[in-house]
């Protein structure tokens, strides 16, 4: 199992976003523990995982065109 672990920092200069932005806005909304970082024995420390973290960049997202929720779970188009 080969996996590279990355510091917020080295994570920072792979994808072009601050390292407190990475810690602040990503991590736990985007990031998930467990899946895209860990923390090794419990500790402060965070360790992001780099094959994860590339896959989560460059998963494609569809977004609805113009879609307004409705109360009984349809959606108007319009």
């Amino acid at each position: 199992m080969s996996r590279t672990l990355l510091s917020s920092s080295q994570l920072a200069e792979r994808i072009n976003f601050s390292s407190a932005y990475i810690n602040h806005a990503l991590k736990d909304t985007i990031f998930l523990q467990g899946q895209h970082y860990i923390r090794p024995f419990g500790g402060r420390k965070i360790f992001y995982i780099w094959e994860e973290v590339e896959k989560e960049m460059f998963k494609t997202t569809v977004r609805p065109v113009m879609a307004i929720p409705m109360a009984k779970g349809g959606v108007c188009r319009g």
